[in-house]
């Protein structure tokens, strides 16, 4: 029986319906989201694509990937979650987020295919992502995997190459408790003769195994590509070709390392003197960016950790001989202790924050955790308040670090 469809020009309302129209934030499977990807000739949204997953990374991958694309005259369309203060940022054609207007029109045609089967948020959007996507008729789609890989949405689509940043633990209710059943997952979006390019150093023997099954072409760092980081440059290299003298970039090392590798498979690599101007150009809001001086002020969405040991590392390279003050607020079902632990050395001082979302820790959770780990901590209950309290109290020589979430991130940069 066909329901009434919903209908609005508001993005807002739009986005209330998605959350009430499925009784789960997740449900894992494709069957209902593949029916209807089909029905609206969005398997292949574009002449190339390229799925990206990883537990790390991914953002900053796709967003490298996308300015590598452009700069060469390539035209993009770019899926990726989640947003950090406006629906509107998990969409981007050309480099450009869209009008609420076309989101609702995107709904709006996904609303009108899909009959009565029940949708989930994420698989509502990645479907009106896909439509946005093939609309805009661009060379290259990037999709940003959302969860694993083997299940998410995204798996849906007729991909050229996928690429895996990296592998460790987060989602574990979803994924499994450990990397190598995490590796599995994510090694479910690796496609039959064509490219797996994959980042991850120590991979996992899952992954190594579900690359031979479904007869991917892997290229793992370390074997296939090398990367270097010397004084005030790296290069990378793969065979047949070099790039010495790259601008360290803005975002993980390693991220820009697999981005470049991606391109090589696809003979899609711009010269060496593009490569250079977008790694010194590209900048991901959230990840380890610094929004201002004295003190300084450091916002990152790092959030299981594997991020935080990444960040912990370059917390220590920016340290100097003032403090460093932790503003942090996390998702309950996120690994707290373990996270929490990495950045120990480095932190001299918590300020802990409740997150007002439905799994939002509370700051007496954090808190609790931190005196666990032999912590002492300062407890708020606005992530706002927190930060508030680290800028009066700070010298200038101090740095402020906002972490753990990408809701923690948005109360911030709002």
């Amino acid at each position: 029986m066909q329901n009434e469809r919903f209908e609005s020009q508001s993005l807002e309302d739009w986005l209330c319906y998605l959350e009430k129209l499925h009784p789960a934030e997740i449900e894992m499977g494709l069957e209902r989201v593949s029916k209807l990807a089909a029905r609206l000739s969005l398997i292949k949204p574009a002449p190339t694509v390229l799925l990206v997953g990883g537990t790390n990374g991914k953002g900053s991958t796709v967003a490298l990937l996308e300015n590598l694309c452009l700069v060469q005259g390539l035209t993009t369309g770019i899926y990726s979650s989640p947003h950090l203060r406006h629906y509107n940022e998990r969409v981007r054609i050309n480099g450009k987020e869209l009008e609420d207007s076309q989101h609702c029109q995107a709904f709006a045609a996904v609303e009108a295919a899909r009959g009565d089967i029940a949708l989930t948020y994420f698989e509502f959007g990645t479907l009106a992502a896909l439509w946005l996507i093939a609309q805009a008729d661009v060379d290259v789609a990037l999709l940003e995997v959302g969860l694993g890989g083997r299940l998410d949405a995204t798996n849906i689509v007729d991909a050229d190459a996928s690429v895996i940043t990296s592998v460790d633990l987060d989602h574990q209710s979803f994924l499994g408790n450990t990397r190598e059943s995490v590796g599995f997952e994510k090694a479910g979006i690796f496609r039959a003769n064509k490219p797996a390019i994959i980042g991850e150093p120590d991979v996992p023997s899952t992954m190594l195994e579900q690359s031979r099954l479904k007869q991917a072409i892997p290229a793992f760092v370390g074997e296939d590509f090398h990367y270097k980081k010397r004084q005030d440059s790296w290069y990378w290299q793969t065979e047949g070709q070099l790039l010495e003298r790259l601008p360290l970039p803005n975002i993980p090392l390693a991220n820009a390392a697999t981005a470049l590798m991606t391109l090589h498979q696809l003979k899609l690599m711009p010269d060496i003197e593009l490569v250079k101007q977008v790694l010194i150009n590209t900048v991901l809001p959230g990840r380890f960016q610094v929004i201002s001086q004295q003190p300084t002020v450091v916002l990152d969405v790092g959030h299981n950790p594997h991020a935080a040991n990444y960040l912990n590392k370059r917390l220590q390279a920016l340290k100097g001989d003032g403090k460093v003050i932790a503003v942090v607020a996390m998702l309950a079902d996120k690994d707290i202790a373990a996270t929490l632990s990495v950045m120990l050395p480095t932190v001299d001082q918590w300020l802990v924050a409740s997150l007002d979302v439905p799994r939002g820790a509370t700051s007496d959770l954090l808190e609790d955790k931190l005196a666990e780990l032999g912590s002492s901590s300062d407890r708020f209950e606005q992530v706002k308040d927190a930060y508030d309290h680290a800028l009066a109290h700070a010298s200038a020589g101090d740095v402020v670090i906002v972490f753990g979430s990408f809701y923690t991130v948005a109360e911030i940069s709002a």
